[in-house]
């Protein structure tokens, strides 16, 4: 099974990361390393790319992401659903401040501040209310069903009982 998580980079970084993935192997081995590594709390840590260093958090997405890849370019196979992103920022000035372990918004703008406008939030609730209702909703559970009364079948005065309706085509004289 294949762990995935969404590795979210500055433009200039992310450019550096293409060149460095794109490139010939004219480069020397330090100006090709990348390396990622996290504290004891496991949510922060430093991305290394080259000899640069920047600061990188671990939050988790107000959703689910499916991931899904092709190997011929018309059937989609889904691999993961993903629900954690890697935060890479270029100054340490940008941090995410401690305690926080959930990235507000998602990855594209119409899931800007989802948590607060499309999640519903738990209702504040009345413990000893609940437990009146559950009880109403129980004793009306356990009461009978009156039985439906059985009404009989008559006929009206004055219609043909048993025959059915003709219609004026079943009377007309085809035999011309």
């Amino acid at each position: 099974m294949e762990e995935q998580f969404i590795l979210r980079v500055p433009p200039s970084l992310a450019g550096r990361i293409e060149d460095l993935l794109n490139s010939e192997n004219s480069a020397s081995s330090e100006d090709k390393s990348l390396d990622l590594s996290f504290s004891e709390d496991g949510r922060s840590g430093t991305f290394s790319i080259g000899g640069d260093r920047f600061p990188a958090s671990l939050l988790n997405l107000p959703g689910v992401v499916e991931s899904y890849k092709t190997y011929d370019d018309s059937v989609l196979i889904k691999t993961a659903d993903v629900g954690q992103m890697i935060m890479v920022r270029e100054n340490e000035g940008d941090s995410v401040p401690p305690g926080v372990v959930e990235y507000r918004h998602g990855l594209t703008p119409p899931m800007r501040d989802a948590r607060r406008r499309k999640f519903r939030r738990e209702p504040d609730l009345n413990p000893e209310v609940v437990r009146r209702v559950e009880k109403d909703l129980l004793e009306e559970g356990k009461r009978v069903a009156p039985t439906p009364s059985v009404k009989p079948d008559v006929s009206e005065v004055g219609t043909n009982a048993g025959e059915p309706e003709r219609s004026d085509s079943e009377e007309s004289d085809y035999s011309i």
